[in-house]
């Protein structure tokens, strides 16, 4: 497929600058991915479209605050976006990070850098695939403890807004801190419908994406299936899989929330429809074609033009709905990308 079937024209006005009062006050675009036919609700209408036994599958994953303000040993301002801890992968060291690095012509191997009032200080090891940087840092106590006091949220590039409360940039239910951007689907979700939910006889189950900011990265390749998809880390629970596993043998739906979990849930599902438990990295690039294994609904928000984002979208609903409903939200004036609107696709 090419990539300008997935093109679009969404006037500026609509992107989201900031999150609206109220997470659950959202707007919900509901679309039959069967009949292609769609309705306009709020997102607290959500328990409505749900049965007992569907369960909902969540990403705990929680926003770092990675983009660090410091400068350069030699002179001049430096800035830095974590992405991951190499750790996770091929470098056993704690204090090495796979990073965005702005000026990036003059952040070169064995560039030093220095954070706040030296209690942070760094050295670019190696350069990385995209023109990243692998940087060393060295500091006193516990890292993320020193990144909460020196670092900011990095906002997606389309968000010009200054945050006035960082706590809105994450999901209620975020636990686990590793992500350079939020799994946003969930960002609708309060406490109070969660319980709703729950009371209701529908499961709740938590997986770990950290999502990297290669999800911002537009597609080059003309044809989609030259693109490479970035490698994410992510954790598939023994508990969730055994709750979804479940789920599916008794007949009810499982819904992912966010790209983030649709990705993971279909990485580790087999041909046969289980799930299972697991911890790693996965690339997998979903587009129509994609035959699904698990998911029976999703659960997202409003996505770029040509973005691999709403490339997954179309391939569980079909392109031609996507797109139709893409202009009807245009049309609607919904709310798009990280702080917008919702739409239900079961």
């Amino acid at each position: 497929m090419n990539r300008s079937d997935f093109s679009f024209d969404l006037p500026a006005e609509l992107i989201a600058q900031t999150p609206i009062k109220s997470r659950e006050q959202s707007r919900l675009l509901h679309l039959d991915r069967c009949t292609g036919n769609t309705s306009h609700r709020r997102f607290f209408e959500l328990t409505g479209f749900l049965s007992e036994n569907d369960c909902i599958v969540l990403n705990d994953s929680r926003v770092m605050a990675a983009r660090l303000l410091g400068r350069r040993e030699s002179g001049g301002a430096a800035e830095v976006v974590l992405l991951r801890r190499m750790e996770l992968s091929e470098v056993h060291d704690d204090d090495i990070w796979e990073c965005l690095v702005r000026p990036g012509n003059k952040i070169k191997t064995g560039t030093r850098l220095r954070f706040g009032d030296d209690e942070l200080t760094a050295i670019v090891t190696s350069g990385a695939d995209g023109g990243n940087r692998l940087i060393k840092f060295e500091y006193t106590g516990v890292f993320l403890q020193v990144l909460e006091r020196l670092g900011k949220m990095p906002l997606p590039p389309y968000i010009h807004e200054e945050l006035r409360d960082n706590e809105r940039y994450q999901t209620v239910y975020s636990r686990v801190s590793g992500s350079a951007a939020a799994p946003t689907a969930g960002l609708h979700f309060t406490h109070e419908l969660l319980g709703e939910l729950e009371k209701s006889g529908v499961r709740l189950c938590y997986m770990t994406l950290h999502v990297g900011l290669g999800t911002f990265r537009p597609v080059k390749a003309d044809v989609i299936e030259e693109h490479k998809m970035h490698a994410e880390y992510f954790i598939i629970p023994e508990k969730t899989a055994e709750t979804v596993n479940r789920v599916k043998a008794g007949g009810g739906r499982v819904i992912a929330v966010g790209t983030t979990s649709c990705r993971a849930l279909e990485a580790c599902t087999g041909e046969s429809g289980i799930v299972s438990a697991f911890s790693g990295f996965t690339d997998i690039f979903i587009y129509p074609g994609y035959k699904f294994k698990c998911i029976d609904g999703l659960i997202t928000n409003f996505h770029l033009p040509e973005s691999t984002l709403i490339m997954l979208v179309s391939a569980f609903a079909g392109r031609e709905n996507v797109m139709r409903a893409y202009d009807e939200a245009i049309h609607e004036r919904y709310r798009f990308y990280s702080f917008g609107d919702a739409m239900l696709i079961l």
